[in-house]
């Protein structure tokens, strides 16, 4: 017996979200942030990204207590020892605030948006980029309510409530 499948085709679910992402004139990117509101985890991984920035936060301003408290001197190149340590601390800090951001909106689309702006890492992108993903949080609860409602007809049959 020879196996003949050469491929699969995958049917994308009706639980998904596709949000497209448009540039500072309206112009359509052809990027796009995706949610799956039958993912029970969306709102867990928003709240930790949340906790992940307080760390981040709390941690970069530590290594700049600690980085103050050193003797500085000359760097071998323009900054002193401690301008880039501050630095490097700064550069670490936004890895993780990318990390953080990521959780909640997909690997590698804080970069994507970050690129749509043609920015670099800065200090207020977290906020700025949650600022731009509020309005999908209303999408995200209706789509979970729907799905919760479509599980509830098609278990209704048993007699009683499934999801309590």
């Amino acid at each position: 017996m020879t196996n003949d499948i050469q491929s699969l085709q995958i049917k994308r679910g009706e639980g998904l979200i596709r949000i497209g992402l448009k540039d500072e004139n309206g112009k359509e990117t052809g990027e796009y942030l995706q949610f799956d509101v039958e993912a029970v985890n969306n709102m867990l991984n928003y709240q930790n990204s949340l906790e992940m920035h307080k760390k981040n936060l709390s941690a970069l301003k530590n290594q700049f207590i600690i980085i103050e408290k050193k003797q500085d001197h000359k760097g071998k190149k323009l900054m002193s020892a401690n301008e880039e340590a501050q630095l490097k601390a700064l550069e670490e800090f936004y890895k993780k605030e990318m990390e953080a951001l990521d959780l909640f909106i997909g690997k590698g689309k804080t970069q994507v948006i970050l690129n749509i702006m043609g920015r670099e890492p800065y200090f207020g992108m977290v906020d700025d980029i949650h600022e731009l993903i509020e309005p999908i949080f209303p999408i995200i609860e209706k789509g979970y309510k729907d799905f919760k409602t479509r599980i509830e007809d098609k278990y209704k049959s048993l007699g009683e409530n499934v999801l309590e």
